[in-house]
């Protein structure tokens, strides 16, 4: 985990929900909502990486949409730092109102092989950014900064007149985060950048991330699966369960001293990379995870939490500070 000094928030995040409508019948009316985000607040300082993470299906994904306008908001703010430098609330924003702030806040997507573009050049794609929110700068420029982009992110600048296709998937990746870079952004969403990436490709990626948020002052949030990827390269985690946050502290806490009684069996579950240790304290949930279509009521994971009370049914959890910077949403921990 890095350490960072005290820096104004680039992000916060409150109460934010995003609920997609599920319509049925003849009339193909509303029949129900799948609370995908159900109520997450959070922050991010400036030069920090959040990571993220949950098991499949949790709204990881969602979360890092919403927070660009890629996926519709249903309630709550995200607070985002405009032109001057004061705090917008960007939620629900339409496309041309996003536009100022697109240029300072990028996304790099999960899958290399679907977020480019066949037909289009690896000079195209990396200059596209450039054309939008960079009019003024003339083509010699605009080729001259996707050559430098390249190089980078550890490819030859002779490699803009080839195609998505002649490249690899880790080559792939390095080229989204040309793309992403190409626009000086502030603030960077990577939605599981290296799970599509074999291990060794993996490490490259991850150490390419961190020197360029050294070299360019970039805010990451990291959402990802693997749990040692993101306590290696982030300084706090968030746990995501069933469209809600369930713990937020410093990487080395949760990963080492987790206090949500679902942290504890994501990181019992993690994989044991010295194949002569035996495992100690696994923790098996009993049950499989609610659909988010009907979602319990009161705490989501009370149906699979072995420390259920009769009145986690009632109210769900709000995240409470157990230590110093460590919350977990948990009034029994």
């Amino acid at each position: 985990m890095k350490k960072r000094d005290a820096a104004s928030n680039i992000l916060e995040v409150s109460d934010l929900k995003v609920h997609f409508p599920i319509h049925g019948g003849i009339f193909f009316r509303k029949i129900g909502e799948v609370k995908a985000v159900d109520g997450v607040s959070f922050a991010i300082k400036a030069g920090e990486t959040l990571g993220m993470v949950g098991e499949s299906g949790c709204g990881k994904t969602t979360v890092g949409k919403a927070l660009i306008n890629l996926a519709p908001v249903t309630a709550g703010k995200v607070m985002f730092p405009g032109a001057g430098c004061e705090m917008t609330n960007i939620a629900g924003m339409s496309r041309s109102e996003m536009r100022p702030y697109r240029s300072r806040m990028q996304m790099v997507f999960q899958d290399p092989y679907s977020s480019l573009n066949p037909r289009m050049s690896v000079e195209a794609i990396v200059e596209e950014p450039l054309q939008i929110h960079k009019p003024e700068m003339t083509r010699k420029e605009k080729k001259e900064k996707v050559a430098w982009l390249l190089e980078k992110v550890g490819l030859r600048a002779a490699y803009a007149s080839r195609y998505p296709h002649e490249f690899s998937g880790g080559q792939r990746q390095r080229i989204g985060l040309a793309r992403a870079l190409a626009t000086n952004p502030a603030f960077i969403i990577a939605d599981e950048p290296v799970s599509a990436l074999d291990v060794s490709i993996q490490a490259q990626i991850i150490n390419l991330l961190q020197d360029l948020q050294e070299e360019f002052d970039l805010t990451y949030l990291f959402i990802a699966h693997d749990l040692s990827v993101v306590e290696h390269i982030s300084d706090r985690i968030a746990v995501m369960y069933l469209g809600n946050m369930v713990e937020l502290g410093p990487a080395e806490e949760v990963n080492r001293k987790p206090v949500h009684p679902y942290t504890k069996a994501l990181m019992s579950a993690a994989p044991q990379p010295n194949p002569h240790k035996t495992r100690a304290g696994r923790i098996v949930l009993k049950g499989d995870v609610p659909s988010p279509l009907n979602k319990p009521s009161g705490c989501g994971f009370r149906t699979r939490c072995p420390i259920a009370k009769p009145d986690c049914a009632f109210t769900v959890p709000a995240l409470a500070e157990k230590s110093a910077g460590h919350f977990a949403a948990c009034p029994y921990v």
